[in-house]
């Protein structure tokens, strides 16, 4: 049995997030790190694979740097990693991402049993739409938003967390779970892990991996195959100073209450 894990590099939006002239994110000179979310799904499967024996393999697309990002997961257990790259699904949107992805598990080999996790959402698009459609495209049911995992034998029941509460689900393997960050704590990498990570197999799937896959042709994949693109990416102009009222509580009052006035605002 084993467990897929989608994982995903993504800009470090806790830095200066560059922009491009024609609006488009300036990747290049952006500091990269794993997608916050993936690593709660990376942490759900390998807390299966110490109870249950499972095998760990990371799947990303993305170009050759992303590497790095792939050694990062085997130094913190995960067995085994698969980069989907290609220049051929360069501009891929969420949905040509997820025939590219979906075509690229399909082909390693997804079996009775096996389960696909995935982060909710990344932080650079916010569409949580990726996960959904890759087990789409792969007939699988899927339980999204989890907070809670338990494992019973081929049934996984699923806490699944909503805005005013949650609901419990129960789904049967081979099945798609999108996590969140309330599910756990990321682990850290291992001083052995990291030693053995550059030991360990990296596969490539490039175009030619994938071309003869029914989910992969010139209309569903790259720039050609996304039906929606993003127009313009900007950072926000920054927002005025604050100020502090320094007093006790009525002087405080009367001068808030005075500035609002002279805003025209009370």
């Amino acid at each position: 049995m084993k467990i897929i894990v989608t994982v995903k590099q993504v800009p470090d939006t806790s830095g200066k997030v560059a922009v491009n002239a024609d609006g488009t994110l300036d990747r290049a000179s952006m500091q990269t790190i794993i997608n916050p979310d993936d690593l709660n799904a990376v942490e759900a499967a390998l807390t299966l694979k110490d109870e249950y024996g499972y095998k760990v393999v990371a799947f990303t697309m993305g170009p050759a740097p992303a590497e790095g990002m792939l050694r990062e997961l085997m130094a913190m257990g995960v067995d085994e990693t698969v980069l989907v790259s290609a220049r051929q699904f360069g501009g891929s949107d969420t949905y040509a991402t997820s025939q590219i992805l979906a075509a690229a598990i399909d082909t390693y080999g997804f079996e009775e049993g096996d389960i696909i996790m995935a982060g909710r959402q990344a932080i650079d698009g916010d569409t949580a739409q990726v996960g959904p459609q890759i087990a789409e495209k792969l007939h699988l049911p899927q339980v999204t938003y989890a907070g809670e995992i338990k494992k019973d034998g081929n049934v996984l029941t699923v806490k699944r967390m909503l805005e005013d509460g949650y609901m419990t689900v129960k789904v049967k393997t081979p099945c798609m779970i999108t996590c969140i960050k309330e599910l756990n704590t990321p682990r850290y990498m291992t001083v052995a892990g990291t030693v053995k990570c550059w030991d360990m197999p990296l596969t490539v799937m490039d175009f030619d991996a994938l071309k003869d896959h029914e989910l992969i042709d010139a209309t569903t994949i790259g720039l050609k195959g996304s039906p929606t693109n993003i127009y313009k990416s900007f950072t926000p102009p920054q927002k005025g100073v604050g100020m502090m009222l320094e007093g006790c509580g009525k002087e405080t009052t009367d001068k808030l209450v005075g500035i609002l006035t002279d805003k025209h605002i009370i």
